[in-house]
């Protein structure tokens, strides 16, 4: 029974829903700075999870290939249209007009949200993790952040943010039935450096949150794919030549 995935998505789509309802009440102020907080818990996490990187080399490597294969394929550009086609249903259902971001700040931000949600190292660690061993305690914890992320969110973007609730849910269930085949090729240090790619992209997500540098993160989320096989490469085929 996939519990923690159930829960995190369920923790999106509340948490969406109740900002959807607040975010008239809540003056611009309030959401601006409190997104420059989640920005810097954001970046504080990746930093977290890049500290016990174990093979640098092996994670830079995976991130400059992933991204520029991204890039090649203009994943973020398809992330895009993906993200407008959902936006489109759910504002002629429920009309935001109190949203008062340009249109390119809304995609942008929407963009950023998405790889928060569905495409975070922690989110796609503790779905493999609760598929192989059972334990959920990895996507409970981060469903309480994301619920409290999520409502912050969509008291500037509305209700599309509860939407993402549904890829989200798509992508860690998938992973929780592939990591019965996935988790057992793995050792110690791949997670570790599976987990710093991942807080690489999380420290990316913050500088975009915080309006400092808008990196291409949905472009560099191949690297997540890479940074395994690459991790074992390093040290079954590189390092016993150095």
């Amino acid at each position: 029974m996939p519990t923690g995935v159930i829960i995190n998505a369920l923790s999106v789509l509340l948490g969406g829903l109740l900002g959807g309802f607040l975010g008239e009440k809540l003056p611009e102020k309030f959401k601006t700075e409190i997104n420059l907080v989640f920005g810097a818990c954001s970046m504080a996490m990746g930093i977290f999870a890049i500290a016990p990187m174990k093979y640098m080399p092996a994670v830079i490597f995976a991130m400059v290939i992933g991204t520029g294969f991204g890039l090649a394929i203009h994943l973020g550009d398809i992330i895009n249209k993906g993200a407008r086609m959902m936006q489109k249903p759910i504002a002629k259902i429920v009309p935001n007009e109190s949203i008062s971001l340009t249109e390119d700040e809304f995609m942008s931000t929407l963009i950023t949200v998405i790889v928060l949600f569905c495409a975070s190292g922690t989110g796609i660690y503790g779905s493999l993790d609760s598929g192989m061993t059972g334990d959920s305690s990895v996507l409970i914890a981060k469903s309480i952040l994301d619920f409290f992320t999520a409502a912050i969110f969509a008291c500037n973007l509305g209700f599309v943010v509860s939407v993402i609730a549904i890829p989200q849910f798509i992508i860690f269930f998938l992973l929780f039935l592939l990591a019965k085949f996935i988790f057992p090729l793995t050792t110690p240090d791949m997670i570790l450096d599976f987990k710093a790619c991942g807080g690489i992209l999380m420290l990316a997500t913050g500088f975009r949150m915080i309006k400092v540098k808008m990196f291409p993160v949905a472009d560099m989320i191949p690297a997540m794919i890479l940074i395994m096989p690459f991790s074992w490469m390093w040290v079954n085929w590189i390092l016993p030549l150095l």
